[in-house]
């Protein structure tokens, strides 16, 4: 079974450590790992850490960041290549290539810039993750606080969605405000995504969604990626076991609809403990959804759900 993965932190990895490589690393994702894990396409994000670093500005960590997932695909160019568009997915496939896709987390990098915008798609970016856990020019984060928490979009964050609508980004809204996700699905003309998300109803944690957010994810035609983060997964946990990947998979198909979930791992992002270990560990994923799921609805949670939402906005 092919995997779609649409978040890890990898490359964050590799800016904080410069023996950090793809081809090989202690972490959760290398060439390897994925390899044995099966999969298709990886969404690799440059996440924009504002402690790291201070002294220097969002865009400049963008752009090393950048150099550094440039390099990583250019020295595994016989196992990964880039794709933009679903046919390069398919193209890298029947080359026995694992597809990268480029995205950020965090907006910030965006300014209140639309020139911004266009700059990182011409640098390949296809994926935006509206906000972290700080405000910014789009809109607010997700919030404990009911009133903060229910915070719309910002003006140009209205206009950013729009803009990434029709250069062909896709607009996602793990770590937004619940206020900024109804915005989104008021103004977004393209499906969205929450690409590394959990649901609230399992768990109470402010980043996961509520039945009401799955539900307008599937009306939508969006996706889901279940997140292996054990804080999410449930509360009070410090390990991620592969039943509670399944019980969240299983729940969010059930509101959201089976057309509408999938894996967003945030591998090497987070720091508990896995049962599956890491990407290779997927399989055992597959294997355990057999007892809720056919064939069919597995390959869709597995990569078909995903490759569906690439072809409507990429």
């Amino acid at each position: 079974m092919k995997i779609i993965d649409t978040h890890c932190d990898t490359l964050l990895r590799c800016f904080l450590d410069k023996n950090w490589k793809l081809s090989d690393n202690e972490g959760h994702i290398s060439i390897a790992k994925m390899q044995q894990g099966g999969a298709l396409a990886q969404f690799f994000a440059i996440y924009i850490d504002r402690d790291e670093f201070p002294d220097m500005g969002h865009y400049d960590k963008f752009n090393e960041m950048h150099k550094i997932y440039e390099r990583e695909i250019s020295e595994n160019s016989g196992s990964i290549a880039k794709a933009f568009c679903e046919k390069d997915i398919i193209q890298n496939a029947a080359s026995g290539k694992i597809s990268s896709i480029l995205a950020i987390e965090d907006g910030v990098v965006i300014a209140d810039s639309m020139e911004r915008l266009d700059e990182v798609f011409e640098k390949g970016v296809r994926l935006i993750t509206l906000t972290w856990n700080y405000e910014n020019s789009i809109g607010y984060p997700c919030s404990n606080n009911m009133q903060q928490h229910m915070r719309g979009l910002k003006p140009f964050g209205i206009e950013a969605v729009e803009k990434m609508n029709n250069l062909g980004i896709i607009v996602d809204v793990s770590h937004l405000s619940e206020g900024g996700f109804n915005d989104v699905a008021r103004y977004s003309k393209k499906p969205f995504i929450a690409s590394h998300s959990c649901a609230r109803k399992l768990c109470d944690h402010r980043r996961n969604l509520t039945d009401n957010q799955l539900r307008t994810l599937g009306e939508k035609g969006g996706f889901v990626g279940v997140n292996f983060c054990s804080a999410f997964l449930r509360e009070g946990s410090e390990y991620a076991t592969i039943d509670d990947i399944v019980r969240h998979t299983v729940y969010m198909a059930d509101k959201a609809g089976i057309e509408s979930v999938g894996m967003g791992s945030d591998f090497d992002g987070i720091e508990n403990g896995l049962e599956m270990k890491d990407y290779a560990g997927y399989p055992l994923v597959v294997n355990a959804l057999e007892k809720h799921f056919s064939q069919t609805d597995i390959e869709k949670i597995c990569s078909k759900n995903m490759m569906r939402v690439i072809r409507e906005t990429m």
